[in-house]
C-alpha cells in the first residue's frame, strides 16, 4: 500500500508511518488495508472518504481507521503538520493492546465523527507520534517493539480521553443526544413498527441520528451512563409494564406484541430488569 500512494519503504514490515505528506498519487480509487491506521491531518483542499461519506477536514483532526474497511482519497492537498501511522492487527500479538484494541470503539466511528482536538491536546499526540519516531527510526533492539506499543498504548488512551471531552462539548452545544434518541424511539413505538418490524435495532435508531451506532451508544453512556441498547431494553420494560398492567392479554401475547419473536427471552429480559417474572409482575399488581 506505501508504494502505491507514494510513501517511502517501511522500516518495519508490520509497522509504518510516515509525516508531511502533501499529497496523495492514488487519486480516486478506493482501496482497504490489513491495518489499524491513525491519521492526523489539516487539508489545503480535497475530500477524504471514509466507507461511503464525504468529510472535508479544514481543522486538525484524527481519523481512526481499522482492518478491512474501504478508504479513498480524491484531491488530497493536506498542510504539513501531518502524519500517518499504520500497524498490522498481527503487530499487536503478545501485548496486551492485541486484547484491549478492540474496547477503542472509535476505530467503529464514520469519519464525520473524527476527533477534532484543541491546541493543547495537538501537542500531547504530536509528542507521543514522536516517540514513536524516533523509535521506530532508531536501532532495532529487543526494547524497540515494547516501547513502540507502550507510546502507542498511551496515545490510544489519549484519544479516548480527548472523544470523551468532545462529547461533553458537542451535546452542550447541540441539546442532549438521550432526548433526541428518546424520541426516536417513542415514534418507533407509536408507529407500530414493534408489531410491523420487530425490536429496534441500535443501528436503525442511530442511521435516523445521523450518527454510527458505536459513536451513539459512547455518547449516550457518557450523558446517561447506559448503552444504547440498555436504553431501549429500559423503554421495552416500561412499555410491558403498562400492558402488564391494563391489558388481559397473556404473557407471550405482550411480548409478541413488542417484537419479541421469543416470549422466552421476552421474560427472562424483564426479570433482569425489574427483578420479577412478568408473570409474578402481573400478579403483584392485581393483589
Amino acid at each position: 500500500m506505501r508504494l502505491e500512494l507514494g510513501l517511502t519503504p517501511p522500516e518495519h514490515p508490520q509497522l509504518a508511518l510516515e509525516r508531511g505528506l502533501q499529497s496523495c498519487p492514488l487519486d480516486g480509487q478506493a482501496f482497504t488495508t490489513d491495518c489499524y491506521g491513525i491519521m492526523f491531518k489539516k487539508l489545503r483542499s480535497g475530500v477524504m472518504l471514509y466507507g461511503r461519506t464525504a468529510y472535508d477536514h479544514t481543522n486538525g483532526t484524527l481519523s481512526f481507521v481499522k482492518p478491512r474497511q474501504r478508504i479513498e482519497f480524491r484531491n488530497l492537498e493536506v498542510e504539513e503538520d501531518n502524519f500517518l501511522l499504520f500497524w498490522h492487527e498481527d503487530y499487536l500479538i503478545g501485548h496486551p493492546l492485541y486484547e484491549t484494541i478492540g474496547q477503542c470503539s472509535y476505530f467503529d466511528y464514520e469519519v464525520t465523527e473524527a476527533l477534532h482536538l484543541s491546541p493543547r491536546e495537538e501537542q500531547i499526540i504530536w509528542d507521543l507520534f514522536t516517540k514513536i519516531e524516533t523509535e521506530y527510526y532508531s536501532n532495532p533492539d529487543e526494547y524497540s517493539r515494547l516501547i513502540i506499543l507502550t507510546h502507542l498504548d498511551s496515545l490510544l488512551t489519549y484519544c479516548q480521553r480527548f472523544y470523551k471531552r468532545q462529547f461533553i462539548n458537542r451535546a452542550q452545544l447541540s441539546g442532549k443526544m438521550v432526548s433526541k434518541f428518546n424520541q426516536v424511539l417513542e415514534r418507533y413505538f407509536r408507529a407500530g413498527s414493534l408489531q410491523t418490524h420487530g425490536l429496534p435495532t441500535v443501528t436503525e435508531l442511530a442511521a435516523q441520528l445521523n450518527v454510527s451506532s458505536r459513536y451513539l451508544s459512547d455518547l449516550l453512556k457518557q450523558e446517561t451512563g447506559k448503552t444504547a441498547i440498555e436504553l431501549i431494553h429500559i423503554e421495552l420494560i416500561n412499555e410491558a409494564k403498562k400492558q402488564l398492567k391494563q391489558s388481559e392479554r397473556s404473557i407471550s401475547q405482550i411480548a409478541y406484541s413488542l417484537g419479541f419473536d421469543n416470549p422466552s427471552y421476552f421474560s427472562r429480559l424483564f426479570k433482569k430488569e425489574v427483578g420479577l417474572s412478568p408473570l409474578l409482575f402481573k400478579k403483584q399488581v392485581l393483589n
